[in-house]
């Protein structure tokens, strides 16, 4: 996407080291997994869904000093400017603790923003870059690639597995978030094909409608942009290694026997699936956990009846 007068060009962007990175997609596709996968590499560092509107792991202004609205909070350069400085200040690793204590100044508050602004300086120092992980920016992703000069990796899951976590959390969408921001709208139309879906309550019904939203708007923004790349979750399950020294060559990132050993004990685990579908990785709750990835592919989804009607709404 080529800037328009007057903006800097991604290059601009960039740190020293190189380019940032996001990793997006919708929540409960990989990305959490995907990005510890690349923070393996010993350059990046680490930030948790900057964009999630529930508070942690979002609304830190320490990390990123403007007011998420929504879930899936669209940015384009229409309404670019509070976003647009906020996230500049992020990817740079530059931590805002007056705005953290201005906000949030609890116990545990206060040992958030000590890891986090650790986190940063100590990046800066060492010439490390940002490592974003947001599912709440997918709808995003464009701007990131286009304006921050972010390199995005956005993890695509299949939508029966996709609706069957969904499902087993008792998650579902309002899709009132999604049409109440007319940019979005205005920009990816058929978001408005989510409309006769405003205050659906079966669970498989939601996310398969939002699954298949997500992938056009997905599928749009990879075939504009250059910075993003679209990658399968199952794809990396199966053959963890060669899909990592991939991605690692796309980021930029140093594929070392270091990254290599933690990538395979991190995707080889002979551990037992956890009860719980989150853990807490130092102070920040987080989908990843060690696992065999090979039998994460065989892990039960849905009953066939209700596979074949995500399918339907999905592919129908």
């Amino acid at each position: 996407m080529t800037p328009a007068p007057g903006r800097r060009p991604q290059r601009d962007r960039m740190t020293a080291a190189g380019p940032p990175v996001l990793v997006t997609g919708l929540p409960r596709s990989g990305t959490s997994w995907v990005g510890r996968m690349l923070t393996a590499s010993g350059r990046l560092v680490y930030v948790n869904e900057p964009l999630n509107p529930q508070r942690p792991p979002g609304r830190s202004p320490g990390v990123l000093d403007a007011s998420v609205t929504h879930r899936f909070q669209y940015v384009c350069p229409d309404n670019e400017t509070p976003w647009l400085a906020a996230f500049s200040r992020t990817v740079a690793l530059r931590y805002g603790w007056a705005a953290e204590i201005r906000r949030n100044h609890g116990p545990g508050d206060l040992a958030r923003m000590a890891r986090y602004g650790t986190a940063f300086t100590l990046g800066r120092l060492l010439a490390r870059r940002a490592l974003l992980d947001d599912p709440f920016a997918l709808l995003s992703a464009e701007w990131f690639a286009g304006r921050l000069g972010c390199r995005v990796v956005v993890v695509v899951r299949d939508p029966v597995s996709f609706a069957g976590s969904w499902r087993r959390l008792g998650w579902r969408v309002d899709v009132r978030e999604l049409l109440g921001q007319p940019l979005l709208v205005r920009d990816h139309p058929y978001v408005a094909d989510l409309g006769p879906f405003t205050g659906e309550r079966d669970v498989i019904t939601s996310a398969a409608v939002l699954w298949r939203v997500a992938w056009r708007v997905t599928d749009t923004m990879a075939r504009r942009a250059a910075g993003i790349r679209v990658v399968r979750y199952e794809d990396l399950c199966a053959a963890p290694l060669d899909g990592f020294r991939d991605l690692y060559d796309w980021c930029g990132l140093p594929w070392t026997d270091r990254a290599a050993r933690r990538v395979t004990a991190a995707c080889t685990s002979s551990r037992r699936p956890a009860r719980s579908p989150f853990t807490w990785t130092g102070l920040s709750r987080t989908a990843y956990r060690p696992m065999d990835s090979r039998r994460a592919l065989t892990a039960a989804s849905l009953p066939h009846e209700d596979a074949a009607r995500v399918r339907a709404l999905v592919y129908g």
